[in-house]
């Protein structure tokens, strides 16, 4: 049975995912829109962090968050079904109300620590825990749960990369809607549902027409973030022990 709609729903993912081409698959839909990031020019404005584009991402965006929410849980842009937020789990600050959060459809994207940092720091070369989101995720991840005495749909990226029909067609079990093929490709390039920091970090999905098949590797690390790396293992362990398989 088919949930009612409208639906909105949230996909949390930490960095370095492939949370962006997530978004591609959902805007293939044709029911379907997307956002960007929308709680990015917030997080900051608020923090400072040294991200590049940092000026041009808070002056493109929403920097009060309560004005940011107020449009993700209101009425539906172009008379869409469906709004899928693709959201960033470090941009919920701490200071921020979750109660909104009940509004919406939470799912969670996963991927393998060792991995998040072998790509996150080709942008960012020193990392910090709370920059790679991962315990800002399982304190969602348990939020959810604790509100909806449910556990929340998670997807482990190399999961979908093996086979996204299957997962995709999972995922849309689980929350109520139903699968549609245009999931699984896209055409290529930008899109202007695209944040303007893309051009920093999207520049390898903009040249997919798909999930890339997933490819197993051995990542060596410096020394300096194998303990970042063992910190972020912990909550990525809790989720994977939830994950759709």
């Amino acid at each position: 049975m088919s949930a009612p709609l409208p639906i909105r729903i949230a996909m949390w993912s930490g960095p370095r995912n492939i949370s962006t081409a997530m978004m591609r698959s959902w805007e293939n839909r044709d029911d379907t829109v997307v956002i960007d990031e929308p709680l990015y020019a917030h997080f900051l404005y608020a923090t400072r962090r040294p991200h590049p584009g940092i000026e041009e991402t808070i002056a493109a965006g929403q920097t009060d968050w309560r004005k940011a929410v107020a449009q993700l849980t209101g009425p539906l842009p172009d008379g869409k079904r469906i709004y899928f937020q693709k959201h960033m789990t470090h941009h919920l600050l701490s200071e921020m109300e979750r109660d909104w959060l009940g509004k919406l459809t939470n799912c969670f994207l996963i991927r393998k620590p060792r991995e998040v940092l072998a790509s996150y720091t080709k942008v960012i070369e020193t990392p910090t825990l709370e920059d790679l989101g991962f315990p800002q995720q399982s304190e969602i991840f348990n939020w959810v749960i604790a509100r909806t005495s449910r556990v929340p749909p998670v997807l482990d990226a190399a999961d979908v990369l093996r086979d996204p029909r299957r997962m995709l067609g999972q995922l849309c079990d689980a929350i109520g809607v139903d699968f549609q093929d245009s999931m699984l490709s896209w055409p290529p390039g930008r899109r202007d549902t695209d944040g303007v920091w893309g051009k920093y970090w999207y520049t390898e999905v903009e040249t997919s027409t798909g999930f890339r098949p997933y490819q197993a590797r051995n990542v060596e690390l410096p020394e300096r973030l194998e303990s970042l790396c063992a910190q972020c293992l912990e909550h990525y362990e809790l989720l994977y022990e939830q994950r759709i398989k």
